[in-house]
């Protein structure tokens, strides 16, 4: 705890049990001049910001002190990391720790392809839920690797491939066409139809390896994300509510979230900033 909190349990005690000061100092833990010290005054700015993090805490439970950082000084608040992770504990705002990840990675695999614009590479990968009643909800997300932006989470009791064609077909037309897709096996994935897609309009396909999805890290990463924020925390009554949570959730995630990834940008912003640079328009 810190040391507000233990001064703060420190009266608990001595109002409800009537035992000393001294005594609870010492069965919490705290120091008597720290005890004895007047508190600093928290001066007006300090209080907004709190109020600010709560917000944000309230909004996003998953988000941790790191990502609430990059979202207040991208509203114009001039703070250090120092500060922002004081006030966060001292408002009791920490969340789970993750646990660590192996990585594994061939040694003896070839050079995996890497995007180097936007448009060369979308990562496609499903995930599954539920709704409220127990019937089973599948996603298809589609990931720009270079952008990080989520193109697509589309929603619906099951994703055939013809289905999935329909869905890189609207991307298409609002994206242009991509130079490879990197997927995994499935049966919607290697199927006769995304196939001939594929062919019709130029598209490569990067089939990663059986049973190896860090091949395909992009996705993965973004898929990890969506259960810790969005899956793990709502609870769907129906398909048409599940499709307007996900479908805000993924504008949000591209317009809202910065990504330390990418400087601290969205992907909107990183997407509309590269082509700025190497894209200017035409006079």
């Amino acid at each position: 705890m810190t040391p507000e909190r233990r001064r703060r349990a420190v009266v608990a005690l001595t109002e409800r049990f009537g035992v000393s000061q001294r005594r609870a100092c010492g069965v919490v833990d705290q120091p008597r001049t720290t005890q004895r010290r007047a508190p600093r005054r928290t001066t007006t700015e300090e209080q907004r910001l709190c109020r600010r993090l709560r917000a944000i805490a309230h909004a996003h439970p998953r988000w941790g002190w790191k990502m609430a950082h990059q979202l207040i000084r991208r509203e114009g608040w001039t703070v250090n990391k120092k500060r922002t992770q004081r006030l966060w504990r001292k408002e009791g705002l920490r969340r789970p720790e993750r646990c660590t990840k192996r990585r594994r990675v061939r040694l003896d695999s070839p050079e995996r392809l890497r995007a180097n614009c936007p448009n060369h590479v979308w990562a496609i990968d499903f995930q599954f839920d539920e709704t409220a009643d127990y019937r089973r909800l599948q996603l298809a997300n589609i990931v720009d690797e270079f952008t990080r932006e989520s193109l697509a989470m589309e929603v619906d009791r099951s994703i055939t491939a013809d289905h999935l064609v329909d869905v890189l077909e609207r991307l298409v037309a609002v994206h242009g066409a991509p130079t490879h897709l990197r997927m995994d096996n499935g049966p919607e994935l290697i199927s006769w139809a995304l196939r001939d897609w594929c062919r019709f309009t130029s598209t490569q396909t990067v089939y990663i390896e059986p049973g190896s999805p860090w091949e395909n890290p992009f996705v993965e990463s973004f898929n990890s994300r969506s259960r810790d924020e969005l899956l793990n925390v709502e609870e769907f009554a129906t398909l048409r509510e599940a499709r307007v949570v996900v479908e805000a959730w993924r504008i949000e995630y591209n317009t809202y979230r910065p990504h330390s990834s990418l400087g601290g940008l969205t992907p909107v912003e990183f997407k509309r900033q590269w082509l700025n640079q190497h894209q200017p328009a035409c006079s």
